[in-house]
């Protein structure tokens, strides 16, 4: 299945555990330090950077990026350390 970012809640809905899916769109990355961020933001009722209504965030655990190079590798980390910001969010 192909799906586009911002995800529709239609298409959530029918989502299952084991659905292979294409995404296209735009993906943010972020850890623990941004989801703190963006609850201190939505606590003082001010704008967030982006919306996250319908948005992917894959959290990612980056490496330095080697000379000459934009960016390291990156790969998937755990979600244990955002799960306290998740239910404001």
């Amino acid at each position: 299945m192909q799906i586009k970012t911002p995800l529709r809640d239609e298409l959530l809905l029918n989502l299952k555990a084991g659905d292979e899916v294409f995404i296209s769109g735009t993906v943010y990355t972020a850890r623990d330090a941004t989801h703190k961020r963006l609850v201190e933001l939505i606590k003082k009722n001010e704008p967030l950077p982006f919306s996250l209504k319908g948005q992917i965030i894959y959290y990612v655990g980056p490496t330095p990026a080697p000379p000459g190079r934009p960016i390291g590798s990156a790969g998937p980390t755990t979600s244990s350390r955002m799960d306290v910001y998740i239910p404001t969010l």
